[in-house]
């Protein structure tokens, strides 16, 4: 195919699943059970942070989540108590256990008390940073509280090479507008023009098959590449092209 027919094929396939008919089984939908903008994107940036695996699993944990916080994530993360704290010991996805989520939710305490909160966070590196860099910046902020070590490892910091998959999926949901009822738009703060693609194994082999991607491993330099490839396709919104490369690998096996 030639870039006009990569287009024409991709839009189509962005056409198709950027629906809401794709929130029924992304963990997108954990957000989408709540209405204000700090409950959205905290219960979006918890849920991202566990998004890998099963997907059933993840937004089987996300309600989990609702559920610990009393279905109010923004007033559980400013008011928890010690005792509230002590009831997310037994949460577990994966590696990310209670201990990490503990520390999760007092770091985000600390974000809205003294930085923002979470869109200022990270937008405000962004003034005078590409994106990848201000979640590199991000994380510093967020891991300035006394943490253990291994916590760090749910965060992704895209300067040590990481493709940061579950990161930049979160901005995706936050920044691109909410045209079809899928992503929220909350944060006016970013363009959707400055997103980078949530790279993973299903969106990097059909990358790689479309000739959007050449280098083998999914990390911060294949995204930068896919990145430059998809906005050549579309600069102001690249990462629609997720909704189809995405759609492609899971749905239809491509």
């Amino acid at each position: 195919m030639n870039r006009k027919e990569l287009k024409e094929f991709l839009d189509e396939k962005v056409a198709l699943y950027n629906s809401t008919s794709f929130i029924g089984t992304d963990p997108i939908q954990i957000p989408h059970l709540f209405q204000k903008k700090e409950d959205i994107e905290i219960i979006g940036f918890l849920v991202a942070t566990i998004a890998w695996g099963n997907r059933k699993s993840i937004i089987n944990n996300g309600h989990k989540l609702i559920e610990l916080m009393g279905n109010a994530p923004h007033d559980f993360i400013m008011n928890h108590t010690n005792e509230d704290l002590e009831r997310l010991s037994p949460f577990v996805h994966r590696t990310f256990n209670g201990d990490d989520l503990t520390y999760f939710v007092t770091a985000l305490r600390h974000l809205y008390q003294n930085k923002g909160g979470l869109e200022t966070a990270i937008s405000s590196h962004a003034k005078e940073h590409s994106l990848q860099q201000a979640l590199s910046l991000f994380k510093k902020d967020f891991f300035e509280l006394p943490h253990k070590s291994r916590t760090e490892k749910h965060v992704s910091d895209p300067l040590k090479n990481s493709a940061a998959k579950r990161l930049n999926m979160y901005l995706r949901w936050m920044v691109r507008p909410n045209t079809t009822g899928v992503d929220f738009g909350l944060w006016k703060s970013l363009p959707p023009s400055l997103l980078s693609c949530p790279l993973d194994v299903h969106s990097g082999n059909v990358a790689r098959k479309l000739g959007l991607l050449k280098r083998k491993q999914n990390d911060a330099k294949a995204v930068a590449e896919l990145d430059a490839n998809l906005r050549r396709l579309d600069p102001v919104d690249p990462v629609k092209y997720d909704f189809a490369l995405f759609g492609l690998g899971v749905f239809e096996k491509f």
